[in-house]
């Protein structure tokens, strides 16, 4: 999963990339120090594979992983490359899914890009570089299909669609709110439209509104109103308090939170918000060389399933022995699991589940 932060300077942005990612990314008071992306990869924290771990005597864990792309903050015109702006989106058009990261706190010592904090303004600031950014792509498109489309129906088909996304954009709707048909879903996933990627709103607040979720913060509000009316997702952070607890190890991680009133880090929420947004799920494998999370999309089957692993166990595909994940742990081990019946056998039509423990039975 590959995951791209935008947001206006000094809104903390590249503060939230570094403790997520302790990567050491550049973070100064002033726009554009950010200049080349940073890029960070992240192990997904799941606490079944220690347990796992222990039950199988297995020599490694092997976690699922997210990657950050970090660019400079944006500003207006930067589509048009103010700031070098429009340099700065074409690095997260591979990206599944845009944090945007929203300043939702008020402090006379951090430069505020446009004089004052106000988050529904901001938030369109992006919005609309994003837009035009999109608008630029499309043009070129459209430039390239319009050739052939004389001589060629579906060329003359895929043209008409561009132009229908062109008329919705400039009307300043972002693309992930048309309603397309199959056809013309397909078609748009190979645009890589910034606009059409799912987004997950990191409201960065002060330690004050971090202990009670923002629930009393007023920016926080209209973001979470925002993301409802868009179907999008919300998390609140404090970038700060993420930093300091980067330096820490999980003991002591732990209880800081706990003395914060927390119950999870601002990566877990991002986590599970990315997770949600993006419909994924992770199916587990566990044997005596390693454990490990396979990240995959709902209502996946098990022979794609095992396709993640590899492509020769998806081809060769024969059964899935599969065990519930707190079966196994109630049970102890996989052969009190397989005495009391709860290991069972599943075909190519099986849907897996999250926390299916999976031993893949395969020919080639």
């Amino acid at each position: 999963m590959k995951l791209g932060i935008v947001g206006l300077p000094n809104v903390g942005k590249s503060t939230l990339f570094n403790s997520l990612t302790k990567a050491g990314a550049e973070s100064a008071n002033y726009p554009f120090c950010t200049i080349d992306p940073n890029i960070g990869i992240v192990t997904v924290p799941d606490h079944r594979l220690k347990v796992l771990l222990e039950i199988y005597n297995s020599k490694r864990i092997i976690q699922a992983a997210i990657e950050f792309v970090d660019i400079a903050g944006l500003v207006k015109g930067a589509s048009k490359g103010e700031g070098l702006g429009n340099q700065f989106l074409s690095n997260i058009r591979e990206v599944d899914a845009i944090v945007h990261v929203v300043r939702c706190f008020e402090d006379e010592n951090i430069v505020h890009v446009d004089g004052t904090v106000d988050t529904l303004r901001d938030i369109e600031t992006i919005d609309l570089e994003l837009i035009f950014s999109d608008l630029e792509i499309l043009e070129r498109r459209i430039a390239k299909t319009s050739k052939g489309s004389r001589n060629d129906k579906t060329l003359a088909k895929e043209l008409e669609f561009l132009e229908k996304i062109k008329i919705h954009l400039e009307n300043g709707a972002k693309a992930i709110n048309m309603e397309l048909n199959d056809d013309e879903i397909e078609l748009m996933n190979t645009y890589n439209l910034l606009t059409y990627k799912p987004v997950i709103y990191a409201a960065n607040v002060s330690e004050d509104d971090l202990v009670n979720d923002g629930e009393t913060n007023i920016h926080v509000k209209k973001v979470r109103e925002l993301a409802e009316a868009e179907h999008s997702e919300v998390f609140v952070i404090c970038a700060q308090i993420e930093q300091e607890i980067a330096e820490l190890d999980d003991d002591e991680k732990k209880m800081f939170l706990e003395d914060l009133g927390l119950s999870e880090s601002g990566l877990e929420k991002l986590i599970t918000s990315s997770y949600k947004i993006l419909g994924l799920m992770s199916f587990l494998t566990a044997g005596e060389q390693e454990i490990r999370a396979w990240t995959i999309k709902e209502n996946t089957k098990a022979p794609q399933a095992a396709g993640k692993i590899h492509s020769d166990i998806e081809r060769g595909f024969i059964r899935a022995e599969i065990v519930n994940y707190d079966d196994l742990v109630r049970t102890g081990s996989l052969n009190a699991a397989k005495e009391k019946g709860l290991v069972r056998l599943e075909g190519k039509e099986y849907i897996v589940k999250d926390g299916d423990v999976i031993n893949f039975r395969f020919n080639v």
